[in-house]
C-alpha cells in the first residue's frame, strides 16, 4: 500500500515548488506567464482523479478550473480561487533568492509566499488528501487557479468569467485571498481578519497637452509643467475620512480586544495604535490616489507637446462618485483623464454560511480566535466573480507569530510565510470544507 503525505506534511513542499516556478507578472504583457505554474497545478489535481480545464486567454496566460462533486448535489457550489502570478522582485535586495522557495528559520521564503502561492498550496494539499481518502465535501467545490490578478485580471478572472461562465454554474459563494490571518491582541487572544469588503480600483492615465518648442524659449503652455502641477495636487491631497459599515465594526471589535478607544474621527490616533496593521488598515478609512508613472519628452532641449502620468486610485464602497469628482477637481479641466483599469468596490455582510463556517473552523483550531470583518485597501479577483453574482470573502487562514510584520510581506522584500502557519491553514481549510 502506498503511503501518501498528509496535507500538513505536503503543503510546505507544494508552496516551495510553486514559488520556484517563475510566474512574474510585469503588467505589460512580458514575462513568463502562468503556463508552467498552471500545468503544475493541473497535474497535481489530475493525479488525484480530477479533470482540470485549462483555459488560456493569451500567450502563456493560463487559468485552471476543476470541480469536485459534493455529496449533496442539490446545494449550491463553493468557489475557492487563487492567482498564480506574482509581482516582480529584485534579487539583489533579498536575503534569499526570491524564486528559491527556500525553507529557513521556520519560514518558506520567496515571491508569492503570502501573495498568494501559500493559499494555492494549502488548497492543493487539502484537496489532494481528501480525494485520496475518498472524503468528498458536502457541496460541490469549484477550484480556480488564475492568471493576471496582479495586473487587474484582464487576462485572468475577468476573461474567464466573460468567456467560460459555465465553469461556475451553480456556484453561490466563494473564498479567496487576503483574509483569515491572525493579529495577536493578548496572551491568549488573536483577531482573525476575514475580508468582507474591498476598495474599488481606478488606474488612470492623465494627459496634458501644450505647445511644443525649443527648450531655450519662454513657454507658458508647457505640457510637462501642467502635468506635474496636476500630479502634485493629486499626490498631496488628503481625502476625507469615510467610515464604512465594515470598518466601523472592525474598529469596534479591535477597540474591545485591545481595551482602548479607537475613534474613527481621530485617524492619526487610530493608526498610531495599530502597529504593523496600520499599513493595511489606515488606507481603508479614506479614498486614496498615488502617482506611479511619468512619461514625457524625447530630448532635453525640446519642449514636448504632450506629457502623461499614470496614477493608482482606490475608492471605498459607496464613495466611487465622490472619488472621481474630487480627482477631476484636482487635475483641472486642461488635463485629460482616461481609465486604464476600473473595477468596482465590494462590501458584504459579516454573516451567512461561509462566514459562519470560517469562524467555526478557526475557533476549532485556535480557541483564542476572534474572527472580525475587515476591508481590504487593495483588490482581488473577487470583483470578477461578483459579475456572476458570486460573493467571495477573503479567507486564507494563517496563525502568525506576534512579531511578524505580515503587512510588509505583500509585494515586499524577503516575503515569507511561517511553516507552522501553512500547516495550521491546511487544518482550518479541511474543517471549513466539512462545515460550509
Amino acid at each position: 500500500m502506498i503511503e501518501h503525505p498528509s496535507a500538513q506534511d505536503e503543503v510546505v513542499g507544494l508552496c516551495s515548488e510553486l514559488i520556484r516556478i517563475d510566474s512574474t507578472n510585469f503588467g505589460d504583457g512580458s514575462g513568463p506567464g502562468e503556463r508552467e505554474a498552471g500545468e503544475y497545478v493541473a497535474a497535481s489535481l489530475a493525479e488525484v482523479g480530477l479533470e482540470p480545464v485549462i483555459h488560456e486567454t493569451g500567450d502563456r496566460r493560463t487559468n485552471v478550473v476543476a470541480r469536485i462533486a459534493g455529496t449533496d448535489p442539490s446545494r449550491g457550489a463553493l468557489l475557492i480561487h487563487g492567482h498564480l502570478d506574482v509581482v516582480p522582485a529584485n534579487a539583489a535586495d533579498w536575503t534569499v533568492g526570491p524564486l528559491s522557495g527556500e525553507v529557513r528559520d521556520g519560514c518558506v521564503w520567496g515571491r508569492g509566499a503570502v501573495d498568494m502561492k501559500d493559499m494555492d498550496a494549502m488548497t492543493l494539499a487539502v484537496v489532494r488528501q481528501r480525494l485520496r481518502e475518498g472524503r468528498r465535501p458536502p457541496r460541490d467545490v469549484v477550484l480556480a487557479f488564475l492568471a493576471d490578478e496582479e495586473a487587474g485580471g484582464s487576462n485572468g478572472a475577468h476573461r474567464l468569467v466573460d468567456e467560460r461562465p459555465e465553469l461556475f454554474e451553480g456556484v453561490t459563494e466563494g473564498i479567496s485571498e487576503v483574509g483569515g490571518f491572525s493579529f495577536t491582541t493578548g496572551p491568549d487572544t488573536r483577531l482573525y481578519h476575514i475580508e468582507t469588503a474591498e476598495k474599488g480600483l481606478a488606474w488612470m492615465r492623465l494627459t496634458a497637452k501644450g505647445r511644443a518648442g525649443h527648450g531655450s524659449m519662454i513657454n507658458e503652455d508647457n505640457a510637462v509643467t501642467a502635468l506635474c502641477e496636476a500630479v502634485a495636487r493629486l499626490g498631496r491631497h488628503t481625502f476625507p475620512v469615510r467610515v464604512t459599515p465594515t470598518v466601523r465594526r472592525f474598529l469596534t471589535e479591535l477597540s474591545d480586544a485591545l481595551g482602548v478607544e479607537l475613534d474613527p474621527d481621530d485617524l492619526d490616533a487610530v493608526v498610531g495604535k495599530l502597529g504593523p496593521l496600520a499599513i493595511l488598515i489606515g488606507a481603508t478609512l479614506r479614498n486614496t490616489v498615488n502617482p506611479t508613472m511619468l512619461a514625457a519628452g524625447y530630448k532635453v532641449n525640446v519642449i514636448p507637446g504632450a506629457a502623461q502620468a499614470q496614477v493608482d486610485g482606490r475608492f471605498l464602497p459607496g464613495y466611487e462618485e465622490e472619488f472621481f469628482a474630487e480627482v477631476d477637481a484636482l487635475i483641472g479641466p486642461d488635463v485629460q483623464r482616461e481609465m486604464v483599469e476600473h473595477h468596482i468596490a465590494l462590501e458584504f455582510e459579516f454573516d451567512g454560511r461561509v462566514v459562519d463556517a470560517a469562524c467555526a473552523a478557526l475557533k476549532a483550531e485556535d480557541p483564542g480566535a476572534r474572527p472580525v470583518p475587515y476591508t481590504l485597501s487593495g483588490g482581488t479577483d473577487s470583483k470578477a466573480f461578483w459579475k456572476l453574482g458570486i460573493p467571495c470573502i477573503g479567507f486564507v487562514p494563517l496563525l502568525l507569530p506576534p512579531d511578524l510584520n505580515f503587512a510588509a510581506m505583500f509585494h515586499g522584500v524577503d516575503e515569507r510565510v511561517p511553516v507552522d502557519a501553512l500547516r495550521f491553514g491546511t487544518r482550518v481549510l479541511d474543517r471549513f470544507l466539512d462545515l460550509v
